[in-house]
């Protein structure tokens, strides 16, 4: 009894003939047929005769002693299995050989078709390749927002042509990206960046990834928010117009129905929302390349790092500086000192040392060589160990901490006190307000902060337990909150104040136990 996988069809485990020719005993003769019919195919030439393939595979010489009869013989060998389909030859003979000859004409099938574009493209392959378009993050931002802007007024043809832009470009950028990242983990890539001439293509390779990351960024939160803001019911009415132009499309071949079509398009909407969203606490894809993007920029800077300080390990300038140093021990004026500091060092770069102005005199026309010398110890940056110096002893920080925890105490307690009375009222809307103190006008905003980016519910639990809900989200209607330190105006947001299950119980058994002590 054969085993089919769960959820695959039979034809997708069924074996394939079409691939035989690939590793047959001759695969240098079936490759060439194949091959030519593939040229001719894309030169629109669809059905060859056998005169034809010979001509060709006796001009290419594959094969030396190759006959006509070789040739009918992998011509026919190619259609048992299935690679090739033949059909007779209807036209006029012009001799007696041909005409009592059966003669054949041959065609490629579309599983050659797709195998031999295979080949062809393997064939080019020398590496990972792929890129890092960040045009792409655009363009499925403006499909989306396109989708759920005008989900229910695009005609069949419209939808499925932007469905196909949306879904090429979410192909490609996933596809590119993966292959670009998995490029930079080669073990050619490892060996590059090892090398000096890495550091000529570092600052290039550098700017590519950050200017990627960058738009990953900007355009990431527009992906988001409308892939969230499209539900269920927006989502199944644009793919139905998507089936709907699938469907319009003339077919000579039997293709799929309308609940294949449809079961099809969920399935890709659902790998988008999932690559740019995730699923469930699993990271969405969109974090993992961010996440590769930056360990590979940090990477290639390490690496550019150690190449430099090979270099600069292996240089010593020793010798000049000692020459230089017994040069200017041998002069006899300060003058000819600054002469030669002039000529062996000429302009360098400012540095800039800390020290205190001890200055003398407060003679303008005085030089700073006639002056006392500010006298500073620099570190020196030599990787050998120098003497050992003492230790500073820990810093106690128990009264700092001490402080700090006694400042989050009273945090604490004057956000609970509004929390409390917040859940006494039970539903507050800001113009109910009246003057509030700074302090709790930041919590508030606060709160509705992180009601508008708590996604389709806009509500969120606060740590003690407190359910804060916005039933308004959307209102048009605009009012003033009253502060200590100015006016500001806002929409008149409406707020509900609940006590979760867990914390409402917590709540119940530390009155119980209250009651009991009394």
């Amino acid at each position: 009894m054969e085993h089919q996988g769960q959820g695959l069809p039979s034809q997708a485990l069924r074996g394939i003939p079409e691939l035989k020719y690939v590793n047959a005993d001759n695969v240098a003769r079936y490759r060439a047929i194949m091959r030519f019919f593939y040229q001719e195919y894309k030169r629109l030439k669809y059905w060859l005769k056998p005169e034809e393939v010979y001509e060709t595979m006796k001009a290419w010489n594959i094969w030396p002693d190759y006959t006509q009869e070789m040739c009918h013989h992998d011509l026919e060998q190619l259609v048992e299995w299935q690679n090739l389909t033949a059909r007779h030859d209807g036209g006029r003979s012009s001799t007696l050989e041909e005409y009592l000859k059966k003669k054949m004409q041959y065609s490629l099938r579309p599983y050659s078709i797709e195998i031999e574009r295979l080949l062809e493209n393997l064939e080019k392959v020398t590496g990972y390749g792929g890129s890092l378009e960040a045009s792409l993050f655009d363009t499925i931002a403006e499909k989306l927002f396109a989708i759920r802007r005008d989900a229910d007024r695009w005609q069949p043809e419209e939808a499925l042509e932007l469905w196909n832009v949306l879904y090429r470009s979410f192909v490609s950028l996933h596809e590119n990206a993966a292959d670009y990242i998995a490029s930079l983990q080669t073990a050619k890539a490892e060996e590059m960046m090892v090398t000096e001439a890495f550091l000529v293509f570092k600052e290039k390779l550098t700017d590519y990834l950050q200017n990627f990351v960058q738009a990953l960024q900007r355009s990431a939160y527009k992906i988001e928010g409308n892939l969230l803001r499209i539900n269920d019911t927006v989502r199944d009415l644009f793919l139905e117009k998507v089936v709907e132009g699938e469907l319009a499309k003339p077919r000579l071949e039997e293709g799929p129905d309308k609940e294949e079509w449809m079961e099809e398009l969920q399935r890709g909407w659902a790998n988008i929302r999932r690559w740019f969203i995730g699923e469930g606490n699993t990271p969405s894809e969109l974090t993992l390349l961010e996440r590769a993007t930056k360990d590979a920029i940090a990477r290639i800077v390490r690496s550019a790092i150690r190449i430099q300080e090979r270099k600069r390990a292996g240089l010593s300038r020793k010798k000049e500086l000692e020459h230089l140093a017994r040069w200017f021990a041998s002069l006899d004026s300060v003058d000819d000192a600054h002469r030669l500091a002039a000529f062996a060092f000429g302009l360098f770069p400012t540095r800039h040392l800390q020290g205190e102005d001890l200055r003398d005199s407060d003679r303008a026309d005085m030089s700073s060589w006639e002056e006392r010398p500010m006298v500073r110890m620099l570190r020196s940056r030599s990787r050998k160990r120098g003497e050992r110096l003492q230790s500073d002893p820990v810093r106690d920080n128990e009264e700092r901490k001490r402080r700090e925890r006694e400042a989050y105490r009273i945090r604490q307690a004057e956000e609970m006190r509004m929390i409390e009375a917040m859940l006494e009222r039970g539903r507050v809307r800001i113009s109910e307000m009246g003057v509030v103190t700074a302090k709790e006008r930041l919590r508030l905003l606060q709160w509705i902060g992180r009601c508008m980016t708590a996604g389709k519910t806009y509500t969120f639990v606060t740590p003690e337990g407190v359910r804060i809900r916005m039933s308004n989200p959307r209102t048009d209607k605009r009012t003033i909150l009253y502060a200590e330190d100015g006016e500001l105006e806002m929409a008149d947001y409406e707020l509900h104040f609940m006590l979760t299950n867990t914390a409402a119980a917590l709540e119940a058994a530390a009155s119980v136990e209250e009651r009991g002590d009394q």
